[in-house]
């Protein structure tokens, strides 16, 4: 098992979490929803499938790039469509 993160690429806020501690998520699944500081919305996805191991935001949590979102167990083997 991989341990990763998820950071956040932008100035913004935290408008909308998508997963729960310990749930599982699937590759390109959208995670978070940061609003930047220009209005527009940012949708963070996932590059790799896992559980979610924690969140370090909540919604309405003001964030700057490169801080953690969430910290996710990586599953080992690669998914997608075939």
């Amino acid at each position: 098992m991989y341990f990763g993160v998820v950071l956040s690429p932008c100035y913004g806020k935290v408008e909308r979490i998508s997963v729960k501690r310990e749930s599982r998520f699937c590759e390109l699944e959208s995670l978070f929803v940061l609003k930047t500081r220009d209005g527009k919305q940012e949708f963070i996805q996932s590059s790799v499938s896992g559980e979610v191991e924690s969140l370090e935001v909540q919604e309405g949590d003001d964030v700057i790039p490169g801080m953690v979102l969430a910290y996710v167990k990586e599953d080992m083997f690669i998914t997608g469509s075939g």
